[in-house]
């Protein structure tokens, strides 16, 4: 229509009508009438009677005033449980309503301000749990978490496999790999409330996990600051990117076709490959961030805790409701423990002794046992039957082929010979080093349905007497001492 009336301003009635694509009867109709077709539209009215007119003021308003959280959901069903004859359509009438009367009548809501990160000022830190991720190794699944470093500026990323849950050895752990890896240190490190460190801590131990984490923080020169406990999006800028790394993880994982590691190295290995891709795409904005660190001190600082334990006549200690066993020759004796997020580095006076893996109770609060066959096996020997009952049995089998060659020894034979021929079994595997050879004897014995034979695989696993070398000992004359002491005092006197 517009179109018309700008060109029936130097055309006539019926040109203006072909140039703006109209027909001439329409275009008489509009020189007579010069209303815009929407104004001549009614404005439109309710169709039907409004169902929420007489509860929407009266019931839901107080409601919404009186509990402002409650959900839209929540007062639907109420309102049916009131109003029988409400039917199930109002329900986003009811939404929209609510969503329109808390825009007009709400409360405030929180506002987030976005920051201008500055380079080399702020790093956060924080863990994230990987139970989603169905990662195995050796076929068993893997419960842990990722210690998760980044720096707020240029993106820089480290992450870092942690077993048990989040804990201070565990934060001290992933934050020094991520500072050395970086080869510099920000001036303010940002983490959470670290209220899952603190849990099932007494004042005195929060106190001094409090001072470790300050004096850490201290070391690298950083300014140790901490986001409001629940208020996630205050450490925003590592929270984020918590969803963009299990996804790059999950990719990777469909793509590399399995879920299953050989050892946990290897997964560590394929974490640290998926971060360096994320750092490779951001390393002009590493580089421009590195240039604004701190220089690192000259070593790092302690991430372990460090304990003392008593050896006891069991041929072990118990730590955090874990029992580790130890060569018996340490029995009596004060042992030192360096206590990591995987492992225990064990020493006697400044000697390193020995590293266990770290094991850890369940959550139910049953104890556990990180057990090694090779430790106890000599008083094994002379105690077999000490195998029937034993409280760390299942842990003691090094395979679960001795495992499932013990039960049908049991089954099948009397128990003092069941127990005779376990023990002879596991000294073999101690003393030949043939533990991963035998248990692949005893897995195809047990699914030929027959027990072990003993000379056989004594015969077998013995060695061989065309490998061992020839040592021939050639003991020189007794005169020949008396000529070099003679020598010597020749010597002496010259």
């Amino acid at each position: 229509m517009r179109l018309f009336m700008k060109f029936r301003q130097t055309n006539t009635t019926a040109v203006a009508a072909a140039k703006a694509s109209i027909s001439t009867a329409t275009a008489y109709r509009l020189g007579k009438d010069g209303m815009l077709p929407s104004q001549k539209t009614a404005p439109r009215t309710r169709r039907r009677p409004d169902p929420l007119a007489d509860i929407f003021d009266s019931e839901i308003v107080p409601m919404l005033k009186a509990a402002p959280g409650l959900r839209a959901i929540a007062i639907f069903e109420e309102m049916r449980r009131r109003h029988p004859e409400l039917g199930g359509e109002v329900r986003r009438t009811l939404e929209r309503r609510i969503r329109a009367w808390r825009a007009i009548h709400g409360e405030e809501q929180e506002v987030i301000f976005r920051q201008v990160h500055e380079p080399g000022r702020l790093g956060l830190s924080d863990f994230t749990d990987m139970g989603s991720a169905g990662i195995s190794v050796a076929g068993q699944p893997l419960d842990h978490r990722l210690y998760h470093f980044r720096l707020a500026y240029c993106g820089f990323e480290h992450a870092h496999v942690v077993l048990g849950g989040e804990s201070f050895v565990a934060l001290a752990e992933g934050l020094q790999n991520a500072l050395w890896s970086l080869g510099g240190a920000p001036r303010e490190h940002r983490s959470d409330s670290l209220s899952a460190a603190f849990r099932n801590l007494d004042k005195h131990a929060q106190e001094d996990l409090t001072r470790r984490y300050e004096d850490l923080c201290g070391h690298y020169g950083m300014t140790p600051t901490r986001n409001n406990r629940g208020i996630a999006h205050e450490n925003g800028s590592i929270e984020s990117p918590h969803g963009h790394l299990k996804r790059a993880i999950e990719d990777a994982a469909l793509l590399r076709g399995a879920r299953d590691f050989d050892d946990l190295a290897s997964y560590r290995r394929f974490i640290d490959e998926i971060v360096s891709r994320g750092n490779a795409r951001n390393a002009k904005r590493i580089d421009i961030e590195r240039a604004q660190l701190q220089a690192l001190p000259v070593q790092r600082t302690s991430d372990h805790e460090e304990v003392t334990v008593r050896i006891g006549r069991t041929g072990g200690f118990t730590l955090r409701k874990v029992f580790y066993t130890v060569p018996s020759r340490l029995i009596g004796h004060r042992l030192r423990i360096r206590l990591f997020d995987d492992r225990l580095d064990v020493f006697i006076g400044g000697t390193h002794l020995m590293t266990l893996p770290r094991g850890r109770a369940s959550s139910s609060g049953k104890h556990d046992q990180v057990v090694n066959y090779r430790h106890v096996i000599q008083s094994l020997r002379g105690k077999p039957m000490a195998l029937l009952n034993l409280v760390y049995r299942d842990q003691l089998f090094p395979r679960e082929a001795y495992r499932q060659t013990f039960h049908e020894l049991i089954e099948r034979l009397p128990e003092r010979q069941a127990c005779r021929t376990m023990v002879e079994l596991l000294a073999m595997a101690h003393d030949r080093g043939c533990e991963s050879e035998l248990a692949d004897q005893l897995a195809a014995t047990l699914a030929a349905r027959r027990l072990p034979d003993m000379a056989a695989l004594r015969e077998r696993f013995a060695p061989d007497p065309s490998r061992l070398p020839n040592v021939v000992v050639r003991l020189a004359p007794l005169n020949a001492y008396e000529a070099l002491l003679g020598a010597g005092l020749t010597g002496d006197a010259a």
